[in-house]
């Protein structure tokens, strides 16, 4: 067998998202001022985007181009994103890039705990691209992560953000195996946007996935969380909440969608920060510990605060009940 290597074209002429090229253009709606963000020029910033490069790593921070990456770096905060930065999954609202997965780095859970180290983070999250590609969708990977930050800083707590394993038997249980603080698996967005929306997923294998977490370890955090704008109505929301309680998620993450490109899933309508707060106020009635919801919350948005929070609402949940 020979192998070709195509090393005349530039990669970083490659189209990012060849599975929307020939789609048509939406149109992109201008902002309202509550989102809108300034431009990240601070010294922080600088920092932690040295320490990134100079690692090697990458960050959904980038990948997705969040709102709130200036705010985060300022503060030390990254996401970090393993097992590269290609995923094989072609979701309609993401801008990760689409197509083959180049093989994993053996160096990298080495070289995100250094990071964590250098960062002196208290609390890390440690997400990943969808690697449908591996037999065990990168399961083993999180797990080389995750030992290798408990290795290089003991007190650093781990939230992990997860993809749905789908078809996998057996990875779930062996990432839950190796004790992550927190297990995160986002639904996205209600089951009627699916198709449209999340081709790849299936809502009630992600329901089921985080409901499984909970089997495997009762006392184990989980999270899930859900963009809105995508056309969803009140109603589907509210019913998202019952799936993930009967699923006994403790903390839920609601945040406007936004659209990267022209290419991608349309922002059908901005959610006021009064919407915003009615959902927060919801979700806490159904008896989530933990709910954040804001046009600017992201899954690991003030991450290391809230699972502070996260924890507190749990021991004092628990002394109620044996009070």
């Amino acid at each position: 067998m020979v192998t070709i290597l195509d090393t005349t074209k530039d990669a970083s002429k490659r189209v990012r998202h060849p599975e929307k090229a020939h789609r048509p253009d939406t149109e992109i709606k201008r902002k309202p001022e509550w989102i809108r963000v300034k431009a990240p020029t601070s010294q922080g910033y600088k920092d932690t985007r040295k320490i990134v490069k100079e690692n090697n790593l990458v960050t959904v921070c980038e990948e997705a181009g969040c709102p709130n990456i200036g705010e985060c770096w300022d503060k030390k905060h990254a996401t970090f994103m393993i097992m590269g930065e290609i995923c094989t999954r072609a979701c309609a609202f993401c801008n990760v890039i689409t197509g083959r997965p180049n093989a994993l780095d053996i160096e990298e859970p080495a070289n995100v705990a250094r990071a964590v180290a250098e960062m002196g983070l208290n609390h890390v999250v440690i997400t990943s691209v969808d690697r449908d590609d591996l037999d065990d969708g990168g399961a083993q990977h999180f797990v080389d992560v995750i030992r290798a930050i408990r290795a290089a800083t003991p007190e650093t707590t781990i939230e992990i953000l997860t993809p749905d394993f789908l078809r996998k038997p057996g990875a779930l249980e062996k990432v839950v195996a190796a004790k992550p603080d927190v297990f995160n698996h986002n639904l996205e967005t209600v089951p009627s946007n699916y198709l449209t929306v999340r081709p790849g997923a299936r809502y009630f294998h992600s329901i089921r996935l985080l409901q499984r977490v909970k089997e495997l370890d009762p006392t184990m955090f989980t999270k899930s969380g859900i963009m809105v704008g995508l056309g969803e109505t009140r109603n589907e929301v509210l019913q998202l909440m019952d799936d993930l309680r009967v699923a006994d998620v403790d903390f839920l993450t609601i945040g406007q969608y936004l659209q990267p490109t022209r290419k991608h899933h349309e922002v059908k309508d901005f959610v006021t920060p009064e919407q915003f707060k009615s959902y927060e106020t919801t979700a806490y009635s159904k008896g989530f510990l933990m709910v954040s919801a804001s046009p600017l919350t992201r899954s690991s948005h003030h991450a290391g605060d809230d699972f502070a929070r996260l924890r507190a609402a749990r021991d004092a949940k628990l002394a109620a009940l044996a009070g």
